[in-house]
């Protein structure tokens, strides 16, 4: 079995979370989702667990920090190419996403970036392996 990733991240809004992934194109697996939580597929082995504020408290005695003013991760996810980290981040725009930085263009590699509803940055890569190796 491969080894999937659950990431958890908790959000203010739970519907309009759900309703901003949407617009991206994903889906939720309803058979672990409930009014606390959505279970956000990005592909069959990752997944991420969208909670509520409250909810995820019960999982650890730290605060939540205010992803709109610090960052602790940034989730890089993979596309196939150039045009799809445009077309991904342009759902994103127009979803209501911001855009922290500039796109990030480096030998082979092409990515940009945007901060979701509740602040959490995200960026998809395309990386041309033939450039990369050489």
């Amino acid at each position: 079995m491969a080894t999937k990733i659950f990431v958890n991240l908790p959000v203010k809004d739970l519907n309009k979370s759900v309703e901003f992934f949407n617009k991206l194109g994903y889906n939720f697996n309803p058979q672990f989702s409930d009014e606390n939580a959505k279970s956000l597929v990005i592909t069959e082995d990752i997944i991420v667990m969208l909670l509520t504020e409250p909810f995820f408290k019960n999982f650890t005695k730290k605060e939540i920090i205010d992803a709109g003013k610090n960052t602790e991760t940034i989730i890089s996810l993979s596309a196939d190419s150039r045009a799809e980290v445009d077309e991904k981040l342009n759902k994103a725009i127009a979803a209501g996403a911001t855009t922290p930085n500039d796109p990030i263009e480096m030998e082979g590699m092409y990515g940009r970036s945007f901060d979701d509803l509740d602040g959490h940055h995200w960026e998809y890569m395309y990386m041309d392996m033939s450039a990369v190796n050489q």
